[in-house]
């Protein structure tokens, strides 16, 4: 849907049968020209950030005085951390509880987004017909038709869209890729990717909300369900409603990594097995290259395996068996990978130069559809075969059902 939904519009839908009430948007007091010093505010790119607990509040202790890309404004569901956001940021900085009123506001450039996983799409997409470039946390979104629209909506709208998958802004990880590209380990047989499970169904009981808390408008396109601690603020990602588990949190950053060093960036697997509890012992995807990658198997991290060696590479970890394949300097006729050192900072020069950055809404996408077909392939316990140039499971109608969920109304893409 291109059209957007506007605030008003939401609650007058939503009122009724939701129990919200039309408040007045909480602002802080509003001079956001005057948030950065020493640059020209014509040069300045104002940062607004959609979500500020937890990663949030990482990326606000990044932007928030920044020279260049200052944030001038935050929006977050829960009126306690806009409080904390105006001790951190200061008084120039405008504050709202519902992220539309954000994308309204003319002083905001760009948006930082980092709220639960149910959330991403719909933000996402809102941002880009609102003509804001995005820098969206990882997993991409909670589908993968979510993740097709948000990608479609980037390139309709000519957005700079960074995925926060920063682990291919870590010279490790990229060094990695650039030896498996490289042949160093000759033909790549197998991929071992350590990542937790899938997520589960939630039957946790009602609990009063926290006083402050919009606990309807943090539900938003989900099923709607009372408030219980054990959600919300960190534990979401256990449910299925509002997340994939481990396999997309995790995953969202190893088996991106995995994709890299395949060059599957603009692809995916083909087939996804999960385990049968007896000689299949781990959920198996498999490429049209005929490498398999598996879901577990003790891996550090990610562990590339080929016919002349193995590449293992984690956070603050590399290993190569043998040994001189990761001593070797690459050469001229080497891979050579995009290079960042500072998965932000990529973004905002790409912002500049209207660039896609290492991270690109694209790769984005197809990595965490690899992360949303192992959970399909758990869910329903048996394979599915991948069509990764139309983005179809074959021959299989409930599993295609999955694609999407239904979202909660008013809510749409």
């Amino acid at each position: 849907m291109e059209s957007r939904l506007s605030r008003r519009g939401f609650f007058k839908s939503a009122a009724g049968g939701l129990g919200l009430g039309v408040v007045a948007p909480y602002v802080l007091t509003s001079n956001a020209l005057g948030a950065a010093s020493g640059v020209p505010a014509s040069e300045r790119v104002g940062v607004g950030n959609i979500g500020i607990n937890w990663m949030g509040g990482d990326h606000l202790g990044y932007f928030a005085h920044h020279n260049e890309f200052p944030t001038v404004a935050v929006c977050d569901v829960d009126r306690n951390n806009l409080d904390k956001a105006k001790a951190r940021v200061g008084d120039y900085c405008k504050a709202y509880k519902d992220y539309r009123d954000l994308l309204d506001d003319k002083d905001v450039d760009a948006v930082v987004i980092a709220v639960p996983d149910h959330w991403h799409a719909i933000i996402a997409v809102h941002a880009a017909q609102a003509g804001k470039d995005i820098y969206c946390e990882k997993p991409l979104s909670l589908t993968i038709r979510e993740a097709r629209a948000m990608v479609n909506a980037v390139r309709r709208y000519g957005r700079v869209f960074q995925t926060g998958s920063q682990q291919r802004s870590e010279g490790n990880f990229r060094l990695a890729c650039e030896l498996v590209r490289s042949g160093r380990i000759g033909k790549v047989l197998t991929v071992h990717v350590s990542v937790g499970g899938p997520s589960g169904d939630c039957y946790l009981p009602a609990e009063p909300t926290p006083e402050g808390l919009d606990w309807n408008m943090w539900i938003g396109p989900a099923p709607y369900r009372p408030f219980n601690k054990a959600i919300h603020p960190v534990n979401w990602r256990n449910f299925r409603d509002y997340s994939g588990g481990g396999m997309t949190d995790w995953g969202a950053h190893h088996f991106d990594i995995a994709q890299w060093g395949l060059g599957m960036d603009e692809s995916g697997p083909i087939e996804i097995i999960p385990p049968d509890g007896n000689e299949r012992k781990m959920l198996t995807f498999k490429y049209a290259s005929g490498v398999e990658m598996h879901h577990g198997g003790g891996a550090n991290g990610v562990l590339f395996t080929g016919t002349d060696g193995k590449i293992e590479v984690n956070r603050g970890y590399f290993r190569t068996w043998p040994e001189e394949i990761g001593k070797t300097p690459l050469g001229p006729g080497d891979v050579h990978l995009y290079n960042s050192n500072n998965h932000r900072g990529d973004w905002q020069r790409c912002v500049r130069i209207r660039q896609r950055p290492i991270c690109d809404v694209e790769v984005g996408c197809r990595s965490v559809t690899v992360c949303h077909l192992g959970n399909i392939a758990y869910w329903l316990k048996r394979p599915i075969k991948w069509d990764p140039v139309k983005e179809e499971i074959i021959g299989d109608e409930a599993a295609s059902r999955r694609l999407d969920r239904p979202k909660r109304a008013p809510w749409t893409l």
